[in-house]
Parts: structure tokens; sequence; C-alpha cells
């Protein structure tokens, strides 16, 4: 099978690529690098010629209400040149809970990638994933300062995006879900005590002190971020990813 990978390059998009030709399939990784630009759509149908799927696990490059379009303008421009490619199977990653935070812009963004694609002329499968192993050090560093990280208790269900990379290649090669997917961690950790256990692993000294006004996450209301039911629960546990993470070093 030959599919296209937008976002080829990224933290997903590379182990994606990998999975796939690990597999036998045709993959072209299509990133601004090699010369596919979505806003502009310049190379994009070169990069979709042939493709019978493409995924797109590209990222805005603001969290603002500057989002909004660059989902609008790049989700469907790629929808126009799949019709055009005859693609027969549009994939997005998108992230667990993402309709229950409107008043985060960027979320509100994802949504609107959502329902572009739900209301587009090709069939299509939806992944959703939680917060990613590798983003937690980002989110801690928001709310850092003289040795304080202060995070809200909001429940978390983190996952390792090797296991994202994963459920995006199973998707990818099956026949299109014309719906939604949910994937996450085995664990559901409060994203303070997330932070209690990074501190420790990595011996930094930093104190973790509970705030529910820290941070992105405390608009976050409940457990809206975790996966449901249905969810595909990945096999990687945070506490052992890190600790492997860690020992790899040099």
């Amino acid at each position: 099978m030959k599919i296209t990978v937008i976002g080829g390059t990224g933290l997903i998009g590379s182990q994606l690529v990998t999975t796939l030709r690990n597999a036998g399939h045709d993959v072209v990784p299509a990133s601004l690098s090699s010369g596919v630009d979505l806003l502009t759509g310049a190379g994009l149908d070169e990069a979709l010629a042939g493709a019978e799927t493409v995924v797109n696990v590209t990222n805005s490059p603001t969290f603002d209400e500057h989002s909004l379009d660059f989902f609008r303008t790049t989700v469907s421009g790629l929808l126009r040149a799949g019709e055009r490619a005859g693609v027969r199977h549009q994939v997005a990653l998108s992230i667990v809970g993402v309709d229950q935070v409107p008043q985060l812009d960027y979320y509100r963004a994802k949504v609107l990638q959502e329902n572009l694609l739900r209301n587009g002329p090709t069939p299509y499968s939806i992944v959703r994933a939680t917060q990613f192993f590798e983003f937690v050090d980002a989110v801690m560093s928001w709310t850092a300062a003289d040795g304080v990280v202060r995070l809200p208790a909001t429940p978390l269900q983190p996952i390792a995006s090797a296991d994202v990379a994963r459920a995006l290649a199973d998707v990818a090669t099956a026949a299109p879900l014309d719906g939604t997917l949910d994937v996450a961690g085995p664990d559901v950790l409060a994203l303070d005590e997330i932070g209690r256990i990074t501190v420790a692993a990595h011996g930094d000294g930093r104190r973790v002190v509970t705030d529910g006004k820290a941070g992105m996450f405390a608009a976050v209301d409940g457990d809206v971020l975790i996966g449901g039911p249905d969810a595909r629960l990945a096999p990687t546990h945070y506490r052992d990813w890190l600790n492997a993470t860690l020992a790899a070093r040099p």
C-alpha cells in the first residue's frame, strides 16, 4: 500500500513512517523539509500521487486563535488535493476529549480539523490520543520558577508516542472507520503526580506544588482528557518509559 504521511519528519510522523515501512508499505514522508507546504499547497500534489491513504500528523505552529486558520487552510487544501489524487482514506491525529475543552483555542482548532474531515469528500478515520510522555517536561517548564513547579491535579492518561504511531499504523492500513478511535496509556495519573514522578526520576531537586490555576491544563474540567470505555489502551507505563529514557542517556 502506498501511504503519504503529512508531517512525516516529526515526533509521531517519523516513527509512523518507520513502522509502516517495516511492515512493507510504500511510504512518502511529506513535510516542509521535503518541499511540501500545506499552507500554500506547494508540493502537495506530487506527495499524494498514487497514494491510497494519507495520514495527517501535522501541528499548528501556534496554540492561540491563529491555530484555527492553520487547520482551516491546511485541512481544506489537503482534502482537495486528496480528491484530485484519488486518495481513498484520510487519517488524522487528534486529542482525546478535544471537544470538551472549548475554552482552549487550540482544542477548538482541532475540533474544526475533525469536522472538516467528517464533512469532506473522502472516507476518514480520526485517532484521538491522550497527552504524550515526551511532552511532560515542556508542560512542567510552563509553570516552573525558582525551584518550584506549579501544576493542577488534572487527571491525565498519558501515552508513549511510539504507541500512538503503532495505533496510527494499524488504522491507516485498515478500512476507514468513518469515526473516531481513542488511544490512551495504561495509567490514569493526576498531572501534579506526574510532575512529582518526573522530578524524582530526574533528581533535579525541584518541588512540585499543586495549583489549580497553573498552566493550560488548569482550564480542563473533570476527567474529559481520559480515554473512554472503548479506548485502545497502550502497553507502556510512564514510570517504565521514564526510567528507560533516562538510562539510555549518555
